[in-house]
Order: structure tokens, then sequence, then C-alpha cells
């Protein structure tokens, strides 16, 4: 598909016309392909964006407190929100790549796709102004918005086990790393979860310190609910 017949085409799918198509064939183009790349617009674009989605959500759940809104707006706008968002624009097709990039799968890539879908909404910006730009954002995430995941489904398993113990007043968790194994980019770390009052510990291993902390919460969960259950 020739440049101009692409652009015309994505145009569109997103129902949006450019009044200067440099700007988005500047947004399609990674950086493994040109110098002048779209960086500069996804920086510019995912500003916009995690203001538009944080206001909706502010506007739609007048009651939630920050924490929530937070997470929700977290499940809205990262990677993966972004990726789906760009699949279903078919977005992978147009976006102008360097050939190890393209080698490599760089289209299906998800990192990006949603690059690219911040990037565009930085051009949109810069061509029509935040008013346009909100009307494609809330168009991009209608579906999204009408079906908002619960917050406590949200939270991280630390979250939970912290709010869970603090409702019964007991005192935090402690987290201790046990061993951390493996070469410096490959590796695993075995973590221990205590909660000295309730003589409950768990132990988990993952590829972060991170990943491990929450595996070793989930199971201290399943522990501390069965204590407080008994």
């Amino acid at each position: 598909m020739a440049q101009n017949d692409a652009l015309t085409s994505l145009s569109r799918q997103l129902e949006y016309t450019f009044k200067n198509e440099v700007l988005l064939a500047e947004a399609l183009t990674h950086r493994s392909a040109a110098a002048v790349n779209n960086e500069r617009l996804e920086f510019l674009g995912d500003g916009i964006l995690n203001f538009i989605i944080a206001a909706r959500l502010f506007e739609q759940y007048a009651d939630m407190d920050e924490g929530d809104l937070s997470r929700l707006r977290a499940s809205l706008v990262n990677k993966d929100s972004l990726a789906d968002i760009a699949r279903t624009l078919e977005l992978g097709q147009y976006i102008e790549l360097g050939s190890g990039e393209l080698k490599s799968g760089g289209r299906r890539r998800d990192s990006i796709l949603a690059d690219a879908v911040e990037a565009i909404l930085g051009a949109v910006y810069i061509d029509s102004g935040f008013d346009t730009c909100r009307e494609l954002v809330l168009h991009l995430y209608a579906e999204k918005l009408q079906n908002i995941p619960d917050v406590e489904a949200l939270k991280d398993p630390k979250t939970s086990l912290q709010e869970l113990l603090q409702s019964r007043r007991y005192p935090l968790p402690a987290y201790t790393v046990l061993e951390v194994t493996g070469k410096a980019h490959n590796q695993m770390f075995k973590i221990e979860c205590r909660i000295e009052d309730l003589d409950c510990i768990t132990t988990a291993q993952g590829s972060s310190r991170r990943k491990a902390e929450q595996a070793a919460a989930k199971l201290a969960i399943e522990q501390v609910n069965k204590k407080f259950a008994s």
C-alpha cells in the first residue's frame, strides 16, 4: 500500500482527517526507521491521554477515592490496553520500522503498538487542539469506558494484603530476600513474607524482587483468610 493510501485508510479508521499529514507520518515512524520519529509525539500523547482519562474517571466516579481512580486509570492507559486499541485499528501495518525491528516482529510488539497510539494522539493535539484530541480519545476508549473493570480485581496482592491486615488492625507484613540466583540478566529472587502476629510465613520466587513479593503476598492472603475464617 502506498504511503498516501495508507494514511488515508488509517484516517478513516480514526474518523479523523489530518490537516497536516506529515504529523501522522511522523507518529507512525519508529525510531529504528528514521532520525525524525514518533518519540516526541509519544511523550506528548502520553501526557494528554493520562489527563483525558483521569478527567473522565473523575466525572464518572464522583465518590471514588484517589487510590482507586489511579488504579482504574492505570488499567486503561497501560501498554496492554493501548496495544489492544492499536490492534483494533490494525495499526501495525502502517508503522514504519527499521529492518531489524521488521525481522524481529516489531509490527506485533505491544510496546511499539502502544507508543504509536500515544504518538497519534500527540499528533492530533498539534494538528487540531485539545478538544479534538479529547473526542478521539473518548471514541477510541468508548468500549473500555463502558466496561470498567472491578477496582478490587485491579489491586495487586501486596496492596490487598496490606488492606486486609489494616482492616483487622494487624501490623504490616515484612518482606525479606532469602536468595538471589542466576546471572545478572536472568536472576531469580526468593522472597519471604512474614506476618509475626498471625504466625504466617510464605515464600515465593520470581524473575524480579517485585514479582516474588507479589507471589508471596498472594499466598499470604490465602493463609490469612483461612485464619480469619476459622
